[in-house]
């Protein structure tokens, strides 16, 4: 049992899946629980999505925890036709799993947030890999949590680089603007991975061969899994011959920062309709000590070595 724990907060696709299994596959730090969110898919089919892959890869210990069901902002969440197209209908690359042994817990994942940071402290690690509307009410409820938790890393910005929904904003952030920036603008520290770094992070159709290769369930359904977001990155920029590495680069991330080089920086998210989403720096706290480290720059070769070693072991000894 490692002294380390992590919760993982998904919105859960395909590669919010591949973030499952780094982080099962990571051998210094304990996942012990999911927090669902919207996005990728609707709160409910994340979640299931969630349980699907843990069973998958042999971990129905793990609960799964249902957050918020839209944004801070508004009533109802409107799947976005892009994301059906990169993840599949069903959010997992139209690959049929078995309908999960182990219920979603009944227990909000807002309060399980706070009751981990509360329990665990400098010991947890948060990565948020969706939007951030489940942290922001956590910390909205119980402010404390913010000079608690030990690591937040989360997935989504982008700052050198135009977003990949508008010229500004990144999925993530675009998701719940005003969330994002109540959490960048809290006491809470957090290392920020977005498009700046995923994008150079590319799994190919090379590795999830090599995932086939194991005769492995696991590994035949991961490569089934990536191999059609592959194809779906296609549609958007066929020069990368792959498909980028977001979510589980976040996790990895978190746990050894040495994969990338960071800036440290206050940011705010700007939710004018002009920029909204826009994540960049806050003019009004210039002097002010900083509270985010922005990804700039990653260790790509040396970060996909140990992203395929610890998810080929996993998918190895899962038959």
């Amino acid at each position: 049992m490692a002294k380390r724990k992590m919760i993982l907060d998904l919105d859960t696709g395909i590669d919010d899946s591949l973030a499952i299994a780094y982080a099962l596959g990571a051998p210094d730090v304990d996942l012990i629980g999911i927090v669902g969110s919207y996005g990728n898919v609707v709160v409910e089919e994340g979640g299931k999505n969630a349980l699907k892959i843990l069973e998958l890869l042999g971990h129905t210990d793990i609960p799964v925890y249902l957050g918020e069901s839209h944004s801070s902002t508004s009533d109802h969440f409107d799947r976005m036709e892009v994301s059906a197209n990169i993840h599949g209908q069903n959010g997992i690359g139209e690959v049929e799993l078995p309908e999960p042994t182990r219920p979603l817990e009944k227990e909000s994942g807002v309060d399980f947030l706070i009751e981990a940071a509360h329990k665990y402290g400098k010991d947890l690690t948060l990565v948020p890999t969706g939007p951030m509307t489940n942290l922001a009410a956590a910390l909205k409820k119980a402010p404390e949590i913010a000079n608690e938790i030990g690591n937040m890393t989360f997935m989504g910005g982008a700052l050198t680089m135009p977003g990949n929904v508008t010229p500004f904003a990144e999925a993530n952030i675009n998701q719940d603007a005003e969330a994002a920036n109540a959490v960048l603008t809290s006491p809470l520290h957090s290392t920020m991975v977005g498009l700046d770094v995923t994008l150079r992070t590319l799994l190919t159709k090379k590795e999830t061969q090599q995932w086939r290769d194991l005769g492995t369930v696991a590994g035949e359904k991961f490569a089934d899994i990536v191999d059609y977001y592959i194809e779906a990155y296609k549609q958007f920029n066929d020069n990368l011959g792959g498909c980028a590495l977001h979510d589980p680069l976040a996790v990895g991330v978190a746990l050894d920062p040495s994969f990338v080089t960071t800036i440290d920086l206050n940011m705010v998210v700007n939710y004018n309709k002009e920029t909204y989403g826009r994540t960049i720096g806050d003019d009004n706290r210039l002097n002010e000590p900083t509270n985010v480290k922005v990804s700039v720059m990653v260790d790509k070769d040396r970060y996909l070595k140990v992203f395929m070693d610890y998810l080929t072991t996993l998918f190895k000894n899962n038959k």
